[in-house]
């Protein structure tokens, strides 16, 4: 399965989301995150952060460009929303963060999207109400990496709030 779309009831269930695919994830793994503001980027990474044991607080580092953190394999999460961050990203070394170890996350990831390895994870996510967000994941590129982010989406357990689209 290559694309799956929810309809998540609350932040708690984009949360549990996130979680579940922190659970599986294995380095190298990139998380390309767009949507509008206050859709649940930042809500999707601190899941993400909890299924990779962090233990730390995540916040969305918009001011910072990445934040690290430490867990059963590093977190990198980083911010491309500001003008400008584009070059930023590459001049600061941002694609080798993408190869590395650990697990990226990136929000807005749309201004970033030429630096992005073409074999990722892409998470949508939208407003359908106050509290409802649409969130549609889709695997890109082929090769081993995409086959395993794949196989994640295609196994993930159901998750109370967090309702299908067929």
């Amino acid at each position: 399965m290559r694309e799956r779309t929810w309809i998540s009831r609350d932040p708690e269930a984009t949360e549990a989301l996130g979680e579940a695919i922190g659970r599986r994830a294995a380095p190298g793994l990139v998380v390309a995150l767009d949507g509008d503001l206050g859709a649940g980027k930042t809500c999707f990474v601190r899941g993400l952060a909890r299924g990779l044991d962090v233990e730390a607080t995540v916040s969305s580092p918009t001011y910072a460009l990445m934040a690290s953190y430490a867990g059963r394999l590093p977190l990198h999460h980083f911010d491309a929303w500001m003008e400008g961050r584009e070059r930023a990203f590459l001049a600061d070394g941002g694609a080798e963060w993408l190869d590395g170890r650990g697990v990226a996350a990136v929000e807005w990831s749309g201004r970033v999207v030429d630096a992005l390895p073409s074999e990722r994870l892409e998470i949508a996510l939208s407003h359908v109400g106050p509290a409802e967000r649409r969130v549609r994941a889709i695997v890109r590129g082929s090769g081993e990496r995409a086959d395993r982010l794949a196989r994640i989406l295609a196994e993930l357990p159901a998750i109370p709030g967090l309702d299908t689209v067929p």
